[in-house]
């Protein structure tokens, strides 16, 4: 396959939430999420990775983190899709919604809760990623943890072990 034919996923997981007596729903990002927030759209600026597409879980604390992310991106923010089957989702549930994008998106960035992130990056995690990544993200999945991952093929055949990870990091 032609490298420029490859894809990129970028998982990332909420900043850090409050937790005030509201239902864990409507949980919305504590001032340090608030304040951190901002560096994973940095991050992926300073990479030059831009998403052509943002799928996020629809609870209040992703979506504040994804307007944060967004905020870096500019006008170049495309806009987010809230998707109410990411907030209590299981690897397999959030690996279904990544299946239905669109093959025309070549880099897409989707925000989500624990544990499914993690198990989700252990599912994709292909032999030939980036092992000192795939041992870092195993360890300790933080918030504000991302992944990206090369997709060598179609978003509906990603399945398992076939995702090359080349980045786990946690900006702050």
């Amino acid at each position: 396959m032609n490298p420029t034919d490859r894809k990129r996923l970028i998982i990332l997981r909420h900043g850090k939430a409050a937790y005030p007596p509201v239902p864990d729903h409507e949980r919305p990002l504590a001032n340090r999420g608030n304040t951190e927030a901002p560096a994973a759209g940095r991050w992926l600026v300073e990479q030059g990775v831009y998403p052509d597409a943002i799928i996020t879980s629809d609870a209040v604390r992703t979506r504040q983190t994804t307007t944060w992310v967004m905020n870096e991106f500019g006008d170049t923010a495309p806009t987010p899709y809230l998707d109410s089957r990411l907030y209590h989702a299981s690897a397999t549930d959030a690996l279904a919604v990544i299946n239905e994008t669109e093959e025309q998106v070549r880099t897409l960035l989707v925000v989500g809760h624990m544990p499914w992130v993690q198990d989700l990056g252990m599912r994709l995690a292909s032999v030939d990623s980036n092992e000192k990544a795939v041992i870092d993200m195993a360890e300790r999945y933080p918030t504000l943890g991302m992944m990206v991952f090369e997709i060598p093929g179609e978003w509906a055949s990603l399945d398992g072990r076939d995702a090359d990870m080349t980045h786990f990091v946690v900006p702050r």
